[in-house]
């Protein structure tokens, strides 16, 4: 398995401290993966809940999840391309799916300090994952990090 390009072997002294920064992405998608648990019991919990929907949508979450993975082990290994896609999926088009619920609720319904144990637990798992990206995606970029990525040849 490790001769495969996805999982081919390289130093770990080789990538500079900020690519296993920018490897935070795992972070936010282990924080990504709680919200959507966290979301799929709420739904549950309720007697009108749509399983079929639920289990549909939580594959092609779970497809995605293991999608951005695998780009992630491949920025590791110095993969530019990756890294594109890391900074331009995630960075924009993943973080501002993340703010958009959040503040379209707020513009619309005002602020509401109402606190329930599964709200605040999905409001951590949300202010982690979207931690996670601001830390990582200028660690890609970081003088160390464009050193890496310029020296190493994408498969």
């Amino acid at each position: 398995m490790t001769g495969t390009a996805l999982f081919r072997s390289s130093r770990a002294s080789d990538a500079p401290r900020s690519v296993a920064l920018a490897a935070g992405f795992v972070v936010a998608l282990l924080a990504g993966v709680g919200e959507a648990l966290a979301r799929a019991a709420m739904t549950l919990e309720r007697p009108d809940a749509d399983v079929s929907s639920l289990v549909i949508g939580s594959a092609v979450r779970g497809a995605i999840y293991l999608i951005v993975f695998a780009i992630v082990v491949r920025m590791t290994r110095g993969d530019r391309a990756a890294r594109l896609v890391l900074a331009l999926g995630i960075g924009i088009l993943g973080l501002a799916s993340l703010l958009v619920e959040p503040l379209t609720t707020l513009a619309t319904d005002g602020l509401d300090l109402s606190v329930t144990p599964s709200s605040l637990a999905i409001g951590t798992l949300r202010t982690i994952h979207v931690l996670a990206v601001l830390v990582a995606i200028p660690a890609m970029y970081a003088p160390g990090a464009r050193a890496y990525f310029a020296r190493r040849v994408t498969a």
